[in-house]
């Protein structure tokens, strides 16, 4: 019996990481400044950097730079949001949290991205119902590559509304030869342990070019506080970043770009050896995927268990990214129109998520490859 894969191998990429990273936890446990110390701004500077942004605001996780970003924007009740129904959970909550209410939107059948065509006439249908108010598109960076900015900027700018990049999983990624991070009026992250950049941990960031909104986010992220601790000027949240998670992270930031040109690496193994068999991630053009996730289409439901049973026997897991669209989720269905998203729900019936991790050997990836042909043969 083969010794089992791992779909994530963080033991392994402990011990490569080994005394750096030992130093920077270290390190914390010496000053002892656990909430929002040195560390933490040490990231953001370094963050804001890699992405060629102004600023960036640690926080709590990807959700909560979700919900200050939305919250900066006072989205709330009789507000609609649009976002792809497509995606985790995350994008969606938030705006429910807030009061407002998740328009969902269909995607494009190759990349998984949200649809450009179909955005523009759900808003359109949203302001002839003239029951909510269109306010803010979230646009996803899904698996690893970029969601079609230049026509999501285009629509924003038109309909005049904020736009939200939820790079979440796809930091790292670059579009037209530039970082992701700028292709919004504000990009989040997560830091969530399997995204590219993961910590041991919750943690996210916000990225924005405004400083007026730079200073509101630090603020809605510390109870909206204002110069002073007890200062409060607003409604804000607990939402601050760990020092010990960011300790972790400037760690692994180091050799960040070596891990995504792993995942690179893997990334091309499978489409050569998969191509002729299922059908292999379509790549955005003009882009660079950070290969959060490797997704592969099967011909339908029956035929991806019968790969998943296989490669299960073997040792070797898999994942499916996302069994059901979000508008047809219990928490969900109400707040949709009931029309069916074609291409969100054929996806979900056939899709199925592969290894990928910097620390997967050749051989774990051959061994990957040569189960599903053996399914095949």
């Amino acid at each position: 019996m083969n010794d089992p894969i791992l779909f994530l191998d963080l033991k392994k990429q402990q011990r490569r990481l080994g005394e750096n990273l030992k130093q920077r936890v270290d390190r914390v446990f010496d000053h002892c400044q656990f909430i929002l110390g040195p560390e933490v701004q040490e990231l953001e500077e370094r963050l804001a950097s890699y992405v060629n942004a102004q600023y960036c605001i640690g926080v709590s996780s990807g959700t909560d730079a979700i919900q200050i970003a939305l919250m900066a924007e006072e989205v709330g009740p009789g507000d609609a949001v649009f976002l792809p129904a497509f995606t985790y959970t995350a994008t969606a909550e938030v705006p429910l949290v807030l009061g407002a209410t998740p328009i969902f939107v269909d995607i494009d059948p190759k990349t998984f991205q949200i649809d450009p065509c179909h955005l523009q006439s759900s808003i359109a249908r949203i302001r002839e119902e003239n029951n909510l108010r269109p306010k803010a598109i979230i646009g996803v960076d899904l698996f690893g590559q970029p969601a079609p900015w230049d026509k999501l900027r285009d629509i924003a700018a038109r309909e005049n509304l904020f736009l939200l990049d939820d790079c979440a999983q796809s930091f790292g990624a670059s579009l037209h030869y530039k970082k992701l991070g700028c292709e919004a009026d504000a990009t989040i992250t997560s830091f969530f342990p399997s995204k590219p950049l993961g910590g041991y941990g919750d943690g996210g960031a916000i990225f924005t070019n405004d400083p007026e909104k730079a200073e509101l986010y630090r603020s809605l992220r510390t109870h909206g506080e204002g110069k002073t601790r007890y200062q409060v000027l607003r409604t804000g949240m607990n939402g601050r970043l760990d020092t010990l998670q960011a300790a972790v992270l400037l760690t692994k930031l180091d050799c960040f770009d070596e891990e995504l040109q792993r995942r690179e690496m893997i990334a091309q193994q499978y489409d050569q050896g998969l191509a002729s068999i299922v059908e292999i991630p379509a790549r955005v053009a003009n882009s660079q995927s950070a290969w959060a996730i490797y997704s592969v289409l099967l011909s339908d439901s029956e035929h991806r268990q019968k790969v998943q049973e296989h490669l299960k026997a073997q040792n070797i897991p898999t994942a499916i990214y996302y069994p059901l669209p979000l508008h047809k989720q219990p928490a969900y269905r109400k707040y949709h129109n009931g029309s069916i998203l074609m291409t969100s729900e054929d996806i979900s019936e056939r899709i199925l998520a592969l290894p990928i991790h910097p620390d997967l050997t050749d051989e774990e990836v051959n061994r990957v490859i040569m189960a599903i042909q053996e399914v095949h043969q």
